[in-house]
């Protein structure tokens, strides 16, 4: 039998594009390529009977071209504050194994670079998003200033990690990734931010 789950939360994701990112209109990248950092926070879940409230992940993606016909390199990390058979869900979902969004993103996945259990640390503050993971990665965006102060927002873009609901637009203020050979230095770029939903 197929496993039952669903999770809830926020997400952002910060690349190397200029505000707002042409790849979720289907157009290519800014720079010929896509070097973004995806964040997850789980504000309440479940995987079967195992509880995924409370925990993070982050996905690390380099597409060398046009990321709708590109295959893309990813590195996959999983909040070590869980327990191994957490990890292992998160792992499930996120790697599309478990069906639902997940498994449509992960269709993009031309080589899985790595899979590691790290701390992850997490913020949502107003208009910013930001996480850690020591050694690896800080990344951290502020939402654009739309009109009369209000938030500027996207909705119904072909290519979504979060389908259903309106992007914020953001930039980075830093996105700094060393890991799998990569060496990212980047602010001033793209960032976008919103809730979550999937399930099976």
């Amino acid at each position: 039998m197929a496993s039952q789950w669903k999770i809830d939360g926020t997400y952002f994701e910060t690349c190397n594009c200029e505000t707002a990112c042409p790849c979720i209109f289907l157009n290519p990248p800014t720079t010929g390529e896509c070097t973004a950092l995806v964040g997850w926070h789980i504000t309440s879940g479940f995987f079967d009977d195992l509880d995924l409230q409370g925990l993070n992940v982050v996905m690390a993606v380099h597409s060398p071209g046009h990321m709708a016909e590109t295959p893309w390199e990813v590195a996959l990390y999983v909040d070590s504050k869980g327990n191994q058979e957490q990890q292992d869900a998160l792992i499930k979902i996120f790697a599309g194994q478990a069906g639902g969004h997940p498994e449509r993103l992960a269709s993009h996945v031309g080589e899985v670079l790595g899979v590691k259990s790290v701390e992850i640390s997490y913020r949502d503050s107003g208009k910013n998003r930001s996480l850690s993971i020591p050694g690896v990665t800080e990344a951290e965006i502020e939402a654009v200033e739309g009109q009369g102060g209000g938030e500027s927002t996207i909705s119904g873009h072909p290519f979504a990690v979060a389908p259903g609901y309106s992007l914020v637009v953001a930039k980075s203020t830093q996105l700094n990734f060393n890991d799998h050979g990569f060496q990212w230095q980047i602010s001033e770029k793209n960032g976008f931010y919103s809730p979550f939903t999937y399930n099976s």
